[in-house]
């Protein structure tokens, strides 16, 4: 495997950073940004290797503190979650997006600036500054934040998603505070969208399809059949109860459920206006 790459995206404005399963988007704007476009270059280089020292206990739902930076933001937020099992990996996602944002913001001259990890985003806003994102769900559209506003970080997840899932929701993106809490939220959230015993859903325990998966014996969702649209809303309400949850637990600002071309708004409707269709 090469090592960590970064190079710019056709744009020629974008930072591309690149190390095995790692992808990510970074831009930066003010006067500070190529400075602080080295810095997350710099920063990334060995992020992947500090990860991968640490993998047993980022697999396990218990364990002593890890030593690495992000290792302990990953720790940290699902910590937040409990009694409900989850293991560290569930929010590596938007810890591994909040380090490379922090190495940005050390220094001066940075007015916003994003990191997106695979879709899950962690990002500054300075006075005066916002920030607009697509949503990827059925909704499609967008959402924009303010500096006013206490969210800095998005993630989505889902049936489908880069990871595997409990439950049978085709997306949840989850606004947070911090882009790793949004990441462990809405891996949360997406396994309760759910419909136990159902014979429409198909699973298989996650050892089965990866020898590695954190999740060891628990059945994820490999295949979901025709469900009636009573159904889908019991499904979705499931979902929508732990999410009114972590809101009301001051987790999560908001989040967005989606199965089969309905959604479920939870905290308020984060969606600004419709997707644009040459933007999808």
């Amino acid at each position: 495997m090469q090592g960590a790459q970064a190079s710019w995206l056709p744009d020629g404005r974008r930072l591309h950073l690149h190390h095995g399963p790692i992808d990510m988007i970074v831009d930066v704007t003010g006067p500070g940004r190529d400075a602080a476009l080295r810095r997350a270059a710099a920063r990334f280089e060995t992020l992947l290797e500090e990860l991968a020292a640490e993998l047993p206990r980022l697999r396990a739902g218990t364990g002593p503190m890890p030593n690495g930076e992000t290792a302990r933001l990953m720790v940290q937020a699902v910590a937040r979650f409990a009694p409900i099992f989850v293991t560290p990996m569930a929010a590596v996602a938007g810890a591994g997006a909040e380090t490379i944002l922090a190495a940005i913001c050390d220094g001066t001259g940075v007015e916003k600036a994003y990191v997106n990890n695979g879709g899950d985003v962690a990002f500054h806003l300075a006075d005066g500054q916002q920030m607009q994102a697509a949503i990827a769900s059925a909704a499609g559209g967008t959402i924009r934040i303010r500096t006013d506003q206490p969210v800095r970080g998005i993630a989505t997840s889902g049936r489908g998603g880069r990871s595997q899932s409990l439950g049978i929701a085709d997306s949840v993106t989850v606004l947070a505070r911090s882009a790793a809490l949004a990441d462990a939220a809405a891996t949360l959230i997406a396994n309760a969208v759910d419909l136990p015993n159902h014979p429409a859903v198909a699973r298989a325990p996650a050892r089965d399809l990866s020898p590695n998966s954190d999740l060891g014996d628990r059945l994820v969702t490999t295949g979901l059949g025709p469900l009636t649209e009573r159904e889908v809303a019991t499904a979705l309400a499931a979902g929508a109860s732990r999410a009114e949850t972590f809101r009301a637990r001051g987790l999560i600002e908001t989040a967005l459920l989606t199965l089969n071309g309905k959604t479920r708004d939870v905290g308020r409707n984060i969606l600004t206006q419709k997707k644009d269709p040459e933007h999808a």
